[in-house]
């Protein structure tokens, strides 16, 4: 005996005055309906359009169903929606939210999704930096995508800042499985990479993907010289501060700030040196706290020089604290003078605001399983290190 088909809709006990229905036309469904707002933020920046434009595509055009941009916009919002797998596709591709937000609702061709699944996203990805040949049709302009970040930076301002103040972090991207330029970091105890980032405040200006068999701030002098010169291009008064913590307290760092007009702030590791020269001021915070049973510090400030590696006297501020579990020296060097700004306020205010950049830096690594364990291992809040009362500051 055959079933009956369902009907239209089905009729449920209702509550009150109102109806409960149960109906069969709603047509596509996603979970990505939050998709709606990302694709107003692209549409404001052009980043889609933009960050196309750093590819060139030697495709014939009267074959191609999905788009250089289409490709682009549909990677770069699956990323944003948690979706960092390229596998992901095989399905998003019939998704009808992501087509919207790619700007991309029907197939040219019947025998085609809407978007584009995992071999055709994998030619985009594994674009090659060499010259089109047969199975690479895609390439990338390295230099261009290099600028991408600094140049939607630039758009995003108005008018001409006063001063920007950048800020420098190594941290780990880890690896499981043999990826080509692996390498185990004792500090992170894993294997992974390490990406140098650049942010001024929120805005990213640099990710650059690195071996962790190097020093923190491998790099970092040529990355700053490239930035603060294509920032200068656009507004050729504007202050530039570096911040950074002690990984990046190198001399050819400080050297190239010094002679190039641009001022850092900076954390230096302490040694017996350095602790000495706050003796007295240790043992007057440690009697002050057994007195208000309260963390108390004092700040002092003095010409320090390496026996080696640096190359003149340079401005170190210290804070002489202590806490209840003991003493918590911090020490930070800086080209900026006590004229300019006092001890306490550099510290507090400026060094100390750049724990705000883990933050950003989550954003950029979402659901890495790196995120807690490294605040823990930093021994840092929360909040990061932006708290000026935070005791780690």
């Amino acid at each position: 005996m055959p079933a009956d088909c369902n009907a239209g809709q089905l009729e449920f006990e209702g509550l009150g005055s109102r109806k409960v229905t149960a109906s069969f036309d709603g047509g596509a469904i996603t979970s990505n309906a939050g998709a709606l707002l990302l694709r107003e933020t692209d549409r404001a920046i052009g980043l889609s359009r933009q960050a196309a434009a750093c590819f060139k595509d030697a495709r014939s055009q009267e074959y191609v169903e999905h788009t250089l941009e289409t490709l682009v916009a549909q990677r770069v919002h699956g990323i944003a929606l948690g979706y960092e797998d390229l596998n992901d596709h095989d399905d998003l591709r019939h998704d009808p939210v992501l087509g919207l937000v790619s700007g991309k609702l029907e197939a040219r061709r019947s025998d085609c999704a809407v978007l584009a699944g995992k071999s055709t996203l994998n030619r985009l990805e594994h674009a090659p930096k060499a010259a089109v040949d047969r199975y690479h049709k895609i390439t990338v302009d390295s230099a261009a995508m290099k600028e991408l970040f600094v140049s939607l930076f630039i758009q995003s301002k108005k008018s001409a800042p006063r001063r920007l103040i950048l800020d420098l972090d190594a941290t780990d991207d880890p690896v499981h499985g043999d990826q080509e330029g692996r390498f185990f970091h004792g500090y992170y105890k894993c294997y992974c990479y390490l990406p140098l980032y650049i942010f001024c405040g929120r805005e990213l200006l640099l990710a650059k993907l690195r071996p962790s068999n190097i020093d923190a701030s491998a790099g970092a002098k040529e990355e700053i010289a490239w930035i603060v010169s294509r920032l200068r291009q656009k507004w050729p008064d504007v202050e530039i501060w570096l911040r950074a913590d002690s990984g990046f307290c190198r001399e050819e760092l400080m050297a190239w700030c010094e002679a190039n007009g641009v001022h850092y702030v900076f954390g230096l590791a302490r040694n017996a040196r350095l602790e000495a020269g706050i003796e007295e001021e240790l043992a007057e915070a440690e009697q002050r706290a057994a007195k208000t049973g309260k963390a108390e510090r004092i700040f002092k400030e003095f010409q320090y020089m390496t026996r080696k590696s640096w190359s003149r006297e340079r401005r170190v501020a210290a804070k002489a604290e202590h806490l209840p579990k003991g003493a918590n020296p911090r020490f930070i060097v800086t080209s900026l003078t006590s004229q300019a700004v006092k001890a306490r306020t550099l510290y507090e205010k400026i060094y100390c605001a750049r724990g705000e950049m883990e933050n950003r830096i989550k954003e950029c690594q979402p659901g890495s399983s790196r995120t807690a364990p490294r605040r823990q291992r930093l021994g840092r809040t929360s909040s990061g290190c932006g708290s000026p009362r935070s005791p780690m500051c």
